[in-house]
């Protein structure tokens, strides 16, 4: 791929990192002269020192042939002008870091692809793994609905029920799918049946319409106190 990268900073410098490892043709644009320099120094890449936010650096950076330009300084509205002339100049995936969520509709009209600002992410992230030790990974869908990983413990409820006995039982409502089960003694990933039986010591990948609620993570094991929980849900 020819990918286009807009700036050079804490979310850029990685992404130039793996796109460059991978075997991409990158081509970077940073206003900030240290920036740039470092960036071509280190990487196997074209660097243009020079403002994004003209067209005329985006043509030089070649957005003609691009598959993708990825915005990523701290700026929106520098983000939002880079996405304006990239989806003027018809590049196939324009992807943007959106800081202010209240912004997000303004890129989505745009028609870029956006992600949120990463700080909150893993700021969100640690705060999870502080409160809520027993999801080991997660992700949001849409306002309400997880996707996470939990371990089952030995004391679960559902330690050797079969899956289709325990939505039948209501031990996993109708909104709560597990999705892939990791069993020590397995090299891949199981995908579940009804048939399928949980085991203590299953990592399992769960979908929950409601999130990872205390009602939910019951279910594998993992008591915590409710109304902390559905407290700390509220704030986030």
């Amino acid at each position: 791929m020819y990918l286009i990268v807009v700036g050079a900073g804490g979310i850029g410098i990685p992404l130039v990192d793996i796109a460059t490892r991978s075997g991409h043709e990158v081509v970077v644009v940073e206003t900030d002269d240290e920036k740039a320099e470092y960036v071509a120094a280190e990487y196997d890449c074209l660097v243009l020192n020079d403002d994004a936010t003209v067209k005329e650096t985006l043509l030089e950076a070649g957005a003609r042939r691009a598959d993708a330009i990825i915005s990523t300084t701290d700026e929106d509205a520098t983000n939002v002008m880079v996405c304006l002339l990239a989806t003027e100049l018809a590049v196939p995936s324009v992807v943007s870091v959106v800081h202010n969520p209240h912004h997000r509709p303004l890129f989505e009209r745009i028609g870029a692809n956006t992600i949120e600002n990463p700080a909150s992410l893993i700021a969100e992230y640690l705060y999870r793994a502080v409160k809520r030790p027993s999801i080991v990974d997660f992700m949001r869908v849409g306002d309400t609905a997880e996707v996470f990983e939990i371990r089952v413990s030995e004391s679960a409820p559902i330690v050797g029920m079969r899956l289709d006995d325990a939505a039948g039982d209501g031990l996993l409502p109708d909104d709560v799918l597990v999705v892939a089960v990791e069993r020590n003694d397995e090299s891949n990933p199981i995908t579940p049946h009804g048939s399928t039986a949980v085991r203590s010591g299953d990592l399992l990948t769960v979908y929950s319409a409601k999130g990872a609620t205390p009602d939910v993570t019951d279910v594998f094991g993992h008591y915590e106190d409710h109304s902390t929980v559905s407290s700390d849900n509220s704030a986030v």
